[in-house]
């Protein structure tokens, strides 16, 4: 009686979120996502409550990074990795860097079949479902603007891929919302094939555009893990459609260890970022849309720094931002737990005043009051004999980047026990 009461009252609160949606669509937050997304329904009910179970860190894609063929009256259907489940969704669209207004004629859900992503776009036709906005089946995006979809009732199991299907009316060619290191291939087709079970005369990329986050109706227990970084935590080296970065990795164990299954995990790398600079937005001036405003967050790993003392950041600049991020996070009680910067000897980033801010802004992260807890990554992954270097097991080739092997030692030298209820 007590489950069938509070599948009911569930059920009550999606009718109240498909009545309140048109009123908080577009409210707060860096990318106009932020009350909605993280307080609205909060303050609703107490017995439920949004939660991210994917997201991306969005940014002004770069020429080299467009899409192969125009978006422009084509499908556009996506692949991401969810953590954890659910049975009430809502997806997350972004124009927030385009400069024109963007239309989405028809949007689709639908689980991936086969090899999903890493063939011909597969899907499961059962699980298809559509997407209204404000009731409807299409939505005008402004420029610098992000909307969510209604709520809506689907069986999402957890650590699964779940296809994103766009069809688009009028959408820039060039300046686009984007996530260029999905590392994860997308299909692009003309005409209006949201439905379709396959795409096998698509236009391929490796890159996400427009999609920005997934959330589910998650118990009041059920919280998001921020994992704020660059390219590392973003799955350089990792495998195309493998979904083996260190932030799956991770999601996949703290979702299959019971104390911690109803903590999911939204990776917020961007490739080649930084706390000061960097390509996308600096981490300074994201750190609130892609931390704080994320739906149900409520422990942040920061992961962040490398391509800083690359280009010559000194250690006590980063850590008046890292100490900022945790006093922010904290404010919003937050845990926020620290990682080690992993080594780059090899690399041409590498040299003996970089690696010397490199052991400064680590020696600081395992001594510091500021955080809650530390992550020594840098321990996990460096070679023994050679402190400055990878070990070679797990370097991808670059002396910066890790490969699988080395995503799964970061993910396997997390404690769990940090992210318990």
């Amino acid at each position: 009686m007590m489950a069938r009461g509070k599948q009911m009252f569930i059920r009550l609160v999606v009718l109240f979120a498909l009545a309140g949606s048109s009123r908080a669509q577009n409210s707060g937050g860096a990318d106009g996502a932020g009350a909605y997304a993280t307080g609205y329904y909060r303050n609703l009910f107490a017995a439920g409550h949004w939660v991210g179970t994917w997201g991306c860190g969005p940014q002004l894609t770069e020429p080299g990074n467009l899409p192969p063929t125009p978006l422009a009256n084509s499908t556009l259907r996506q692949f991401v990795h969810v953590t954890i489940g659910g049975s009430h969704l809502r997806v997350r669209l972004s124009n927030a860097y385009g400069t024109n207004s963007l239309t989405i004629n028809s949007a689709h859900v639908a689980l991936a079949a086969g090899a999903g992503s890493g063939g011909t776009g597969t899907i499961n036709p059962a699980t298809d479902r559509a997407l209204t906005f404000h009731g409807a089946p299409a939505v005008v995006i402004p420029p610098g603007e992000v909307v969510w979809s209604d709520p809506f009732d689907y069986g999402l199991p957890a650590l699964t891929n779940l296809a994103v299907s766009l069809y688009f009316g009028n959408i820039s060619a060039t300046t686009i919302n984007g996530h260029p290191g999905s590392r994860t291939t997308s299909y692009i087709q003309s005409g209006n094939v949201v439905s379709a079970a396959s795409m096998p005369s698509a236009a391929t990329t490796q890159h996400w555009y427009i999609i920005t986050g997934v959330d589910a109706l998650a118990d009041t227990s059920s919280h998001a893990l921020v994992t704020l970084g660059d390219s590392i935590t973003d799955g350089r080296g990792s495998d195309t459609d493998g979904n083996d970065r260190w932030p799956d990795d991770l999601a996949a164990r703290l979702t299959t260890n019971p104390p911690t299954a109803t903590a999911s995990v939204l990776n917020q790398g961007i490739g080649g970022g930084g706390v000061y600079g960097g390509l996308g937005p600096a981490a300074l001036n994201r750190f609130d849309r892609d931390v704080l405003n994320q739906s149900g967050v409520r422990w942040l790993i920061v992961f962040i720094g490398v391509n800083d003392i690359g280009g010559g950041t000194g250690s006590s600049s980063l850590i008046a931002a890292y100490t900022q991020w945790a006093g922010k996070a904290h404010a919003r009680g937050l845990l926020a737990y620290g990682a080690t910067i992993t080594p780059f000897g090899g690399n041409s980033y590498y040299t003996s005043a970089n690696e010397a801010t490199r052991q400064a802004v680590n020696a600081w992260f395992r001594t510091n009051n500021v955080y809650d807890g530390l992550i020594d990554f840098d321990t996990v992954v460096r070679d023994p004999n050679a402190q400055t270097n990878l070990l070679a097991a797990y370097n991808s080739g670059d002396g910066l980047h890790l490969n699988p092997a080395g995503y799964q030692a970061m993910a396997n030298a997390v404690n769990l026990t940090l992210f318990t209820p």
